[in-house]
């Protein structure tokens, strides 16, 4: 009998023992950007109508962040959770603050199990947290959560992304998807460059004809804000409140002494006649008073156009031919970082002090540094003068649109298997050197008039984003392999309810279609994005110049446009013609197949027309810019067209 027992409680043992060898083990989950630790559990908390999101009475920020994860919840996944004050139990997700020296300022910690507790020691932990799981939840359709423990920290206090909105208008709604964008991938600073100018050579060698724009409404100097694209304080105000709340900075950058072509077109007496309008002289007076009176109107008051704790100056690619330049400039430099320091600002700099190395001295002390270009300003001689870089070297980080230099889609192989913000070009520090706060990368718009829009921006930096995201967050901790990374990062939105890139499925194929077209009818889509093709039958009529068929916020597609009465669309100020026009009678197929390098015209199936990335000259040849004509199709609302649409039907490819 004790053989028996001794057999069977052996088989016992081993029967348990197989159960724990091959108990499943939740893998770490799928987050841009990685999560730092992990600790897998065996099944998933799954999300119910009774699910409530629980934070602790009297804390009014976790219940802001709560109420936000409720919204959140609503746009991607259909359903409210209710939001409640008190004490969570089973089935809830329970929001609270606590201390965790580790963590950091930004870090949080989840435990998942018959509940989701998510904690933090500070409240922009808990926000970041939220996003962590958000992103979980919609890799799948019951939106569970694995369980199982985490903590997640960054390894740089600076994660940014800067835009130029000097050479071309970025649109107010457009920033406002990029700060819920960068909120959701946990990049922290917006910088938001308000003034440049185009380059003389493609306007006649004219600086009075050269673009030149400043993006901000200015009392101080009426009509100084450009009349093609700008925006009034309130909305600049508003737009930095937006930030704030999903703890989002907007560095706003006005660029000086050179790229000020916008102020010298206004007061031209300030130009430097040496080395160009697009240059301040620097050694007449009148330029301090212009610029004082410009800084001072969006730093005073008590509440500043101007909100948050930094303001970039500018102070880059300036001459050093002369000495008694070199000297001037560092003058003017030292002067405006005094200057918004009085008004309670940290100082921002591009660095060129290299580049401009003299005699007078430049506050160093608590200024900010963005290392951009090693021979402008050489990082370890920086640092030992004592100012805090912010990593964004330009041969890596920089995206100049179809321009032919620098980069056009970065390399996020490269950048993912090798850069991190400790990387400043060929200088490398120690990871986490307390001298690099951070990373940025950077689109430039330097071609002005070179076609790109906002959607083909948004191409080019949405990968980026999602690369650097992970870079500048887990530095050189990265685990997945950059293959498993780009097939999975294309699985996760753009944040809640942003879809800049158009798209409407996943997978290749008919993604939508519609059997009679009625003018002034909508779609229950804005547009699709590359790559598209989009088909529709006609039957043609009578239409007058500009009739639209389709349009979106961001587009409009004719039927007869504007100039000639041709097939035709138009985006971000741009008109693009094929060489067709339907004529009254006309029975006719007509498709329109789009991608990031070219827009398509098709009758009965057959291309007949490509506009695609067009090479322009300028100066007899010397010099040449590439027009691009692409376009995101808008689907949003049918124009009051009088010809017969049917057979709509739209493809993803």
């Amino acid at each position: 009998m004790r053989l028996v027992n001794r057999i069977f409680l052996l088989l016992a043992f081993l029967f348990v023992t197989s159960l724990g060898v091959n108990a499943a083990v939740n893998p770490k989950p799928f987050v841009i950007p990685e999560l730092k630790e992990w600790k897998g559990g065996d099944g998933a908390f799954v999300p119910t109508g009774s699910t409530r999101i629980v934070c602790p009475a009297g804390q009014a920020e976790l219940l802001r962040i709560a109420r936000m994860l409720a919204d959140d919840c609503e746009t991607m996944f259909g359903y409210k959770p209710q939001v409640v004050e008190g004490k969570g139990g089973a089935g809830d997700i329970i929001l609270s603050l606590r201390k965790d020296k580790k963590l950091g300022n930004e870090g949080y910690a989840v435990k998942v199990t018959d509940r989701v507790q998510l904690s933090a020691p500070q409240p922009i932990g808990v926000y970041w947290g939220t996003r962590t799981l958000l992103q979980i939840a919609e890799q799948s359709d019951n939106r569970q959560l694995p369980k199982g423990e985490l903590r997640d920290f960054p390894d740089y206090a600076i994660r940014g992304f800067m835009i130029d909105c000097g050479r071309k208008f970025i649109p107010l709604a457009f920033l406002q998807d990029y700060v819920r964008m960068m909120a959701y991938y946990k990049m922290n600073t917006l910088q938001i460059h308000l003034n440049d100018n185009g380059f003389k050579q493609y306007f006649e060698h004219n600086w009075n004809k050269t673009y030149a724009a400043f993006r901000l409404e200015s009392d101080t100097y009426p009509g100084l804000a450009a009349k093609d694209g700008h925006y009034t304080k309130r909305e600049f105000i508003d737009l930095q409140k937006q930030a704030e709340n999903c703890f989002v900075e907007i560095i706003p950058e006005i660029d000086a002494p050179a790229h000020t072509l916008a102020f010298t077109h206004y007061k031209p007496e300030i130009g430097s006649k040496e080395y160009g309008m697009d240059h301040l002289d620097l050694f007449n007076p009148e330029t301090y008073k212009f610029m004082d009176g410009l800084f001072k109107e969006y730093l005073e008051g008590d509440e500043p156009v101007f909100r948050g704790k930094k303001v970039h100056i500018g102070t880059d690619e300036y001459s050093n031919k002369k000495k008694d330049v070199v000297e001037k400039f560092r003058e003017f430099t030292d002067h405006y970082i005094r200057y918004v320091e009085g008004f309670g600002k940290q100082a921002c700099v591009w660095g060129a002090l290299t580049h401009a190395n003299g005699e007078t001295p430049v506050k160093s002390d608590n200024v900010l540094m963005w290392a951009w270009y090693n021979g402008y300003a050489a990082p370890k001689e920086m640092v030992k003068q004592g100012y805090k870089l912010v990593s964004i070297p330009d041969g890596l980080v920089y995206s100049v649109p179809a321009a032919g230099y620098y980069q056009d889609y970065l390399n996020t192989e490269y950048l993912y298997n090798n850069w991190t913000p400790a990387h400043v070009g060929k200088v490398v520090f120690d990871e986490k050197d307390p001298a690099i706060l951070g990373g940025m990368f950077a689109v430039w718009n330097d071609h002005v008039g070179n076609g790109i829009s906002t959607k083909d921006i948004h191409h080019r930096m949405f990968p980026a984003m999602q690369t650097l995201a992970v870079k500048m967050w887990d530095g050189k901790n990265v685990t997945l392999p950059y293959a498993e990374f780009d097939k999975q990062r294309v699985q996760i939105s753009e944040a809640p309810g942003v879809n800049q890139l158009g798209r409407i499925a996943d997978a290749p194929g008919l993604v939508y279609e519609q059997a009679v077209v009625a003018p002034g009818s909508k779609t229950p889509h804005r547009e699709i994005g590359y790559n598209y093709k989009v088909t529709f039958d006609v039957e043609g009529a009578d239409e007058a110049m500009g009739t639209e068929l389709f349009r979106s916020p961001d587009a409009v597609f004719y039927l007869s446009d504007p100039i000639r009465g041709m097939v035709g669309f138009a985006r971000d100020g741009y008109l693009n013609t094929f060489s067709y026009s339907v004529g009254k009678g006309d029975k006719v197929n007509i498709g329109i197949s789009g991608d990031n390098k070219a827009t398509r015209l098709l009758i009965d199936g057959k291309v007949v027309e490509e506009l695609n990335i067009q090479k322009r000259y300028f100066n007899g040849g010397k010099d040449s810019m590439n027009y691009v004509r692409t376009l995101v199709f808008p689907l949003e609302k049918a124009g009051q067209f009088k010809s017969k649409i049917t057979n709509l039907k739209v493809y993803c490819e």
